[in-house]
């Protein structure tokens, strides 16, 4: 598409994500990066480029909350201990992967995407809108020490590990030393703050019921994050985590698989988010040994209680993958949210990953790097779109299948993919560039 030369999508039916509902036919114009007119379809095709949308659905670009640009598809001993130029050229492959799965949006919740981020937002390379969060913040000895055992002790002058020197991890102890870590973070450009709270899956040295750090650690990074105008989230699986979390102040909780129907009311009645993934143990468990996948175990076997109790204490769910070192898990980013099916209906499912999931990255305010209304098809939203080939609320698995079903992608108001569906009266399509 020349650079300000409307996109037209003609007699196109168009998801609702507010309402959970298709409606159309309709003609939806983009120009200039955002939505310019959403309008009933008229005899009349409008003058310009336009893709013929009969029988295809507009639905806003994915968002994926919980992702990890750098670490989703090289393995972790690659992570730990790999060249980092490597790690980096893997990022960049599996960023374009993303967005051709019509993730247009990630939240990224650990590692070193800053470069990336800003690589995509000047055009450099392909891949989803990031929000950062920088390194995670983590205890000696929490979720987010990855240190080998010979690195310990830290010695009284201190110094970095491997996984903080890449931007991986801040590893804090104290107040003063959480308040260092979570300015650095914004000051690199955070759009929000991860902390871990508890113990986890894939780490070695913390217990799944390990509760990591005091409120008033916690509290100093919100404390931060309130004085830039945004948020803290943290990995979090049990009550007593959770619990002391939500007395500090935070606004998400990660994951919370085996919580009691008394947190989820607390998290419900204090309107704090809570970011859930579908992990069971079937063909999308990480392939853990030994102590971590008994974990997982005891973790994923409380995923359907966990959804139970956000669906009858009306908590407010979005949708992240937390895909981490594995490149075929990675590929079925689509099919985790199709498998919400589970619990919730296809309109539902759709309206998480899109209108639900932008509110949640509405929380960092004025960190927000990309502002405007995402997750929306409406006049003035920003044109993140993707037009389906069938209904994805009459058949969700179309989601699950992004090459065959997506027939266009569209970022920025870009078609970053679906130029072959262009059609034009009085331009011709070879003019369309960008993407």
């Amino acid at each position: 598409m020349a650079e300000r030369e409307p996109l037209h999508i003609t007699s196109v039916n168009v998801f609702d994500s507010i309402a959970g509902r298709v409606d159309g036919p309709l003609h939806v114009t983009v120009g200039d990066g955002t939505i310019t007119s959403v309008r009933p379809a008229g005899p009349d095709a409008p003058a310009g480029n336009r893709i013929d949308g009969t029988g295809k659905t507009l639905i806003p670009g994915l968002i994926d909350a919980h992702w990890h640009t750098t670490f989703t598809t090289i393995p972790a001993v690659v992570a730990s201990m790999g060249e980092m130029g490597y790690v980096f050229a893997q990022a960049v492959v599996s960023t374009r992967d993303t967005l051709m799965r019509g993730f247009t949006t990630v939240r990224d919740l650990g590692g070193p995407s800053f470069g990336i981020k800003q690589a995509i937002d000047q055009g450099s390379i392909p891949g989803p809108r990031i929000y950062p969060s920088g390194a995670f913040i983590s205890q000696t000895g929490g979720h987010g020490d990855f240190r080998m055992p010979n690195e310990i002790p830290r010695g009284i002058a201190g110094y970095l590990s491997y996984s903080e020197i890449v931007g991986a991890a801040v590893i804090a102890d104290g107040e003063a030393e959480v308040l260092r870590g979570a300015r650095e973070m914004l000051r690199r450009g955070a759009s929000q703050l991860k902390l871990m709270a508890g113990g986890g899956v894939a780490s070695n040295y913390d217990p799944l019921d390990v509760t990591q750090y005091t409120e008033r650690e916690i509290r100093a990074a919100v404390d931060v994050a309130g004085n830039w105008g945004t948020y803290v989230t943290v990995h979090a699986y049990t009550p007593h985590a959770v619990r002391t979390a939500i007395a500090a102040g935070v606004r998400c909780i990660e994951h919370g698989q085996l919580l009691d129907e008394e947190t989820v009311a607390l998290m419900a009645e204090n309107d704090i988010w809570w970011c859930l993934q579908p992990f069971l143990d079937d063909e999308d468990a990480p392939p853990l040994a030994g102590p971590n996948r008994a974990k997982f175990l005891q973790m994923a076997a409380g995923t359907d209680h966990a959804y139970q109790l956000a669906i009858k204490h009306q908590a407010r769910v979005a949708f992240g993958t937390d895909t981490l070192f594995d490149a075929k898990l990675a590929t079925r980013q689509g099919a985790q949210l199709a498998k919400l099916t589970r619990w919730y209906s296809p309109a539902d499912v759709l309206q998480q990953a899109t209108a639900r999931n932008a509110e949640l990255l509405a929380l960092s305010g004025p960190r927000n790097p990309y502002p405007g209304r995402l997750g929306v098809v409406e006049e003035g939203a920003i044109a993140d779109l993707i037009l389906v080939d069938g209904d994805p609320v009459a058949d969700i698995s179309l989601i699950t299948r992004p090459q065959e079903s997506f027939v266009a992608i569209i970022k920025g108001g870009q078609l970053v993919k679906g130029r072959d569906r262009l059609g034009a009266s009085g331009a011709a399509s070879g003019k369309v560039t960008g993407g």
